[in-house]
């Protein structure tokens, strides 16, 4: 029976079953001192009594909250999402509660997310940041609360950070396009994302001149306005460009409605290649090849990180560069 609180507590199942609140409490946790027969006999009956842990006595106790908070853009973001998913699994494999803050891309925003973040007494941040120069990493850093940044790197060795090879996707991402046939290529992004943007066209870039193309075969757009990214791609048509890089997969739907939205065709007209892999885990209408980042490799890497960062807090910062792959799917012809 449960106590006066209405919680069923572990001196109600060590009533319950005759043994020690201390035995219980390290059957409960698996813990090797106690033999198997014991620990499933406990858990057993703490599970008919409904009995839930308390993590909170748990954390006054250890000085931890065994709970990590991701602070990204927006989950209406199909990218955020899938990866905030894929941590989710991985940090309650680990014992973790993940909670999910998100800022919007706005510094002002971004800030009151950390703060709530450290007014939680979380052990630790995964942080996507909207901006090297975010008042919010510097809000972090002297908070002397572990954090690893996922997807960024900020131009400096004093942060742990994950993210994927974007260089190399980029040229990954040309070389594809040029041995489909294509000659005269342009990349299209929706806007100038840190560190990514300019990766991502370095290598694609490099892809080109490799190739032996000139320089002014490799086009960048950039723009959020669908009108002028239908001039880009009108423009595009009469100069000859025949492959697109969209900077992600979410862009690349987009960038398909509104090149059909022209009258042209794809792949006849445009090839499109996108980048991350989000077809992979979200069903839509087309296909289109894409470079795979490997979400549940950076999820697992982040967590293992910033686990080892709880723990060591006087090591080195890490730096981990995941491989990428490209997956084709028939978008280009």
């Amino acid at each position: 029976m449960p106590g006066k609180s209405g919680r069923v507590t572990l001196e109600d199942v060590a009533k319950a079953t005759g043994f020690t609140i201390n035995t219980v409490s390290r059957a409960l946790k698996n813990k090797p001192d106690i033999s198997r027969q014991t620990c499933e006999a406990i858990q057993k009956k703490a599970r008919e009594m409904g009995y839930v842990r308390n993590y909170i006595a748990s954390s006054l106790r250890s000085g931890r909250t065994k709970t990590i908070a991701l602070i990204a853009g927006t989950m209406s973001n199909p990218f955020y999402a899938v990866l905030a998913d894929v941590i989710q699994r991985e940090a309650f494999r680990l014992g973790y509660s993940l909670m999910i803050l998100c800022s919007q891309d706005d510094p002002e925003m971004e800030t009151n997310m950390v703060n709530m973040a450290l007014s939680r007494q979380v052990d630790g941040v995964l942080v996507i940041p909207w901006s090297d120069q975010s008042p919010a990493m510097e809000q972090l850093r002297g908070s002397g609360v572990p954090f690893v940044v996922l997807n960024r790197f900020l131009g400096e060795d004093r942060d742990d950070c994950v993210l994927c090879d974007e260089e190399n996707g980029g040229y990954l991402v040309g070389r594809h396009l040029i041995e489909a046939g294509h000659r005269k290529l342009a990349m299209l992004s929706h806007r100038d994302v840190l560190f990514s943007t300019r990766q991502r066209f370095q290598g694609f870039l490099r892809a080109g001149r490799e190739a032996g193309l000139p320089d002014e075969n490799i086009i960048y757009g950039q723009s959020t306005d669908p009108e002028e990214i239908i001039r880009f791609l009108k423009r595009w048509k009469e100069e000859g460009v025949t492959g697109i890089f969209s900077f992600c997969d979410v862009e690349a739907w987009e960038e398909l409605s509104l090149i059909e939205r022209c009258g042209f065709r794809i792949p006849e007209d445009f090839s499109v290649v996108g980048f991350d892999n989000i077809s992979g885990y979200v069903a839509f209408p087309r296909p289109i090849c894409s470079v795979d980042c490997s979400f549940q490799e950076e999820a697992t890497q982040a967590i293992d990180l910033l686990r080892n960062r709880i723990h060591h807090p006087e090591l080195p910062p890490q730096h981990v560069i995941l491989p990428v792959t490209l997956i084709c799917r028939d978008s280009c012809r």
